[in-house]
């Protein structure tokens, strides 16, 4: 990999899409440190200081997206999360309403025109998330253990509160339109390089926050342990995410005028995580809704109580089953829906290929459907244990909670975007030193 990085810097075009990508990266970070209008910048910083020793999580998740711009309420503070959650929004749409599904199969027009649609959708999220996000700071509610979490939006008028949505507008709008910018004239895809800089921006104050507070030689042992568990998660979730099932596919000669197409043999690529960090999304996204009802509601009743006592903390076993199930069932039910047996046997028959000893047709989605769901129970299990096994292994070091940035959702998400933007960095320095037949 460093290699690769170094053959790159040496190729002028490719040195110039690296240098243009860490432009955008500064300038995103620099964003995720720009306060919000109206803001008390002095209050913000003691509750967010209050919040990392008492290790509330609820907002967690949110935060680490963003960099931990969302709990210090930036220009960047909705980051990324309103284009991720209208982009699965639309993606789920697409397998429900006919229109989507016809724009899907007209090629790059339609992807065009999903984008478009992505791109509405994401602002009109990021409207209702900031407005949220404003709601909740002018409450206190989103540092619960804050002394001073209720003067953190001094003025509460009603332009100040605009004011403070339309800038966190404006701000997902500029952090939309830098990562279509990375895409087309950087490297990689661009929304999945933010993210990745968002979750590791939290490692260092993560990292040494465990090596404050522990007690082994000043805290050193434990930051070791911290590391060399990493460094083992890294490589099991590298092993599993380059995991995959090959299906062999054979494609018959064709006689077309004078000329003979076909008779090539190929494989379909059916990877082990099929559904990559999706399934972890959408499940912690889910569990965060009894934390967060159970929070905005008054008094004391019976089943806010049971809330607080068994879905806020990510260590009882209650929340780790229901996290795990969740897992396991958003990964079946995201294959389905992005996997279509039917409409790839189709495709196979429709150019003349086949599976060697199945049938074309029926038969081909049949057997198709039967692969994925075998290779699929091993994907999910496994995605439910990287969620959780770190999590449980670093509970001792830091308070480490399901949030926390060196856990199971972080890694997935760092490790598949880095081979990612690896293979695009190799996959264009093959293209420009590729020596051919003759040398």
């Amino acid at each position: 990999m460093l290699t690769a990085f170094a053959r790159a810097f040496k190729t002028p075009d490719l040195r110039k899409k690296l240098l243009f990508t860490l432009a955008i990266i500064v300038l995103y970070r620099l964003g995720s440190h720009i306060p919000v209008p109206g803001v008390d910048y002095q209050n913000v910083q003691t509750c967010v200081d209050q919040a990392s020793k008492g290790n509330n999580s609820l907002f967690g998740l949110v935060n680490m997206f963003s960099g931990g711009a969302l709990l210090q309420i930036t220009i960047f503070a909705l980051g990324i999360m309103p284009y991720i959650t209208a982009s699965i929004i639309l993606q789920l749409l697409t397998v429900v309403i006919p229109r989507l599904e016809a724009l899907k199969k007209e090629g790059s027009a339609g992807t065009a025109k999903i984008t478009q649609y992505t791109r509405y959708l994401t602002v009109a999220l990021a409207v209702l998330q900031g407005t949220g996000l404003v709601a909740t700071a002018r409450s206190g509610a989103l540092f619960s253990n804050c002394s001073v979490a209720t003067e953190i939006v001094p003025n509460r008028s009603i332009f100040t509160t605009i004011v403070m949505v339309v800038t966190m507008t404006a701000g997902t709008a500029a952090v939309m339109w830098l990562g279509e910018l990375i895409t087309d004239r950087g490297i990689g895809n661009g929304m999945s390089i933010l993210m990745f800089i968002s979750i590791a921006a939290g490692f260092p104050g993560a990292l040494w926050a465990i090596k404050e507070s522990g007690k082994l030689a000043k805290g050193w042992i434990e930051f070791s342990t911290v590391i060399l568990i990493g460094f083992v998660m890294v490589a099991l979730v590298v092993f599993v995410e380059q995991a995959q099932r090959r299906i062999p596919v054979q494609y018959a000669k064709r006689m077309i005028g004078r000329r003979s197409y076909g008779g090539t043999s190929t494989y379909i690529p059916l990877k082990v995580n099929q559904a990559g960090v999706i399934p972890v999304i959408f499940a912690s996204s889910l569990l965060y809704i009894p934390a967060l009802i159970a929070q905005f509601s008054s008094g004391t009743s019976g089943w806010k109580t049971w809330i607080e006592q068994h879905f806020v903390k990510g260590d009882h076993p209650y929340y780790i089953a229901t996290y795990f199930l969740l897992i396991v069932f958003f990964a079946f039910f995201y294959v389905a829906i992005s996997f279509n047996p039917e409409e790839v046997a189709d495709n196979m028959k429709k150019y003349g290929g086949f599976i060697p000893g199945i049938r074309a047709g029926r038969p081909t989605a049949e057997y198709l459907s039967y692969v994925l769901n075998r290779i699929t129970w091993p994907g999910s299990l496994y995605l439910g244990l990287i969620a959780l096994v770190p999590t449980m292994a670093l509970a001792g070091f830091g308070g480490a909670n399901q949030n926390f940035p060196f856990g199971g959702t972080s890694i997935l998400i760092i490790v598949g975007v880095g081979l990612e933007t690896v293979k695009q960095i190799e996959s264009q320095l093959q293209q420009r030193n590729y020596e051919g037949f003759l040398r």
